[in-house]
């Protein structure tokens, strides 16, 4: 299909363009950037006043399919983060059974691809049943498209099993992703304070993610393997990253859209949606991540989606299963922490982008010299958004069957600013805004 989108703001953080400009798609590729000319097109998205940028990627997002359908289908979570402008996204192996079996994870791609809606990139497990005790077979699940090997939230006790998965990785080049959270420490359910003292609730302390931190330090020191750091949530985390990484450690890290915007005060009077994993820290720890998020020391910013339904939320706060729904809010939560930030846009979406795609490296295949950017020749997956925007996000108008999130204007008061108006994956139209 030939399609045109005409006169938008063009940018690609990855090379610093920023320019009025119509774009040319054919054949899933983006053929021009500039004036169409001659370009004949069969549709054509009139894009004036809005932005057109590189479709989001995304790091951290639960489909809930298979085992869970009740809770989330890939055809509801798909269509959410072609409604949130992402054209592709990274799902953790914590389905039900794990995917620890190459046909798994072909099956989930199979269906991902019928329908068409957003690119889908698996994680394997790391271990079999994600049971932390005998590794997967993760060349037989790299073959069948996993990008990575990960324990998802489920704690690996043994260091030995650990440091035999990082070996094995770092033979093989593949990456390791794994949420820093010492598995003893981190059974709480809020961050360890005041707050959590006054309210009762059992805590996680920091020391929960530095002394996994360490440990990880350590052990990519011994092997040299590749890990990528799921959900910084602390200030002390941060400084540690950012001095292994002026060590040259192969790290990157992501952080999630409730870290950044929220801290343990807005639990409020045991709100349960603020049940999150990890848990709201201090307001400290969110200004080192935004900090952290500005200058790159983490390298992306994540939805963390997580749909969750009303049996599993109306619970006492401790009860309750922790989560939230993100894909849609993706794009609107980076825009607003650029702005406060004072971040211009193509830093702010780079990290929705082009660093997603560089944490990613060369296991997306072919798609790596182009995903993430807008450049002629390369894939046509855009995001064309009004930056203008602001809406109230209601739960019951999200396209996810999740509808509990921290961020409704129930909750919080406040409109949300950008709203995307079409996505397209290698040039097929996947959301269009009404």
């Amino acid at each position: 299909m030939k399609l045109l989108i005409r006169h938008g703001r063009v940018i690609d953080p990855a090379s610093g363009r920023d320019e009025v400009a119509d774009v040319a798609i054919a054949s899933g590729r983006i053929v021009g950037i500039g004036r169409a000319g001659d370009f004949e097109p069969e549709h054509t998205i009139d894009a004036a006043g809005l932005v057109v940028a590189p479709g989001l990627v995304d790091l951290a997002a639960r489909l809930r399919e298979p085992g869970r359908e009740h809770q989330g289908m890939l055809e509801s979570e798909l269509q959410a983060a072609a409604a949130g402008g992402i054209t592709s996204l990274v799902c953790p192996p914590d389905t039900e059974p794990p995917l620890d079996e190459p046909g798994l994870v072909e099956m989930l791609k199979f269906r991902a691809r019928k329908l068409s809606r957003c690119r889908l990139f698996p994680l394997g497990a790391l271990t079999r049943g994600l049971a932390g005790e005998v590794l997967t077979e993760m060349a037989e699940l790299t073959e069948a498209g996993c990008v990575g090997f990960s324990q998802a939230d489920v704690p690996l006790y043994d260091t030995m099993v650990l440091q035999r998965a990082l070996q094995y990785a770092a033979t093989f080049g593949y990456a390791v992703w794994l949420r820093p959270q010492d598995a003893y420490l981190g059974k709480g359910v809020a961050a360890s304070g005041a707050l959590a003292t006054r309210l009762g609730l059992s805590g996680v302390p920091v020391a929960a993610e530095t002394i996994a931190l360490h440990t990880l330090f350590e052990l990519v020191r011994a092997t040299g393997a590749r890990v990528h750091l799921c959900r910084l949530s602390s200030a002390a985390g941060v400084a540690l990253l950012r001095a292994a990484k002026a060590e040259g450690l192969p790290l990157s890290a992501d952080v999630s859209i409730n870290s950044l915007h929220l801290s343990d005060v807005d639990i409020g009077y045991f709100n349960a949606d603020m049940r999150l994993t990890p848990p709201l820290r201090q307001g400290a720890d969110r200004d080192a991540l935004r900090a952290a998020l500005a200058d790159g020391t983490i390298d992306a910013l994540v939805s963390d989606h997580n749909p969750v339904d009303d049996d599993a939320k109306t619970l006492p706060f401790g009860e309750a299963e922790p989560g939230a729904t993100g894909l849609e809010l993706l794009l609107s939560l980076a825009l607003k922490w650029g702005a406060d930030a004072g971040l211009d846009l193509g830093r702010t979406l780079a990290r929705v982008t082009c660093a997603p795609v560089a944490v990613l490296g060369e296991t997306v295949g072919s798609l790596a010299a182009s995903a993430g950017r807008l450049v002629e020749g390369g894939v046509a997956d855009v995001c064309v958004f009004d930056p203008h925007t602001t809406w109230r996000l209601e739960p019951g108008l999200l396209k996810s069957q999740g509808r509990h999130t921290p961020f409704s204007f129930s909750h919080t008061g406040m409109g949300l600013p950008g709203r995307v108006r079409a996505t397209l994956v290698a040039g097929t139209v996947a959301y269009e805004a009404p």
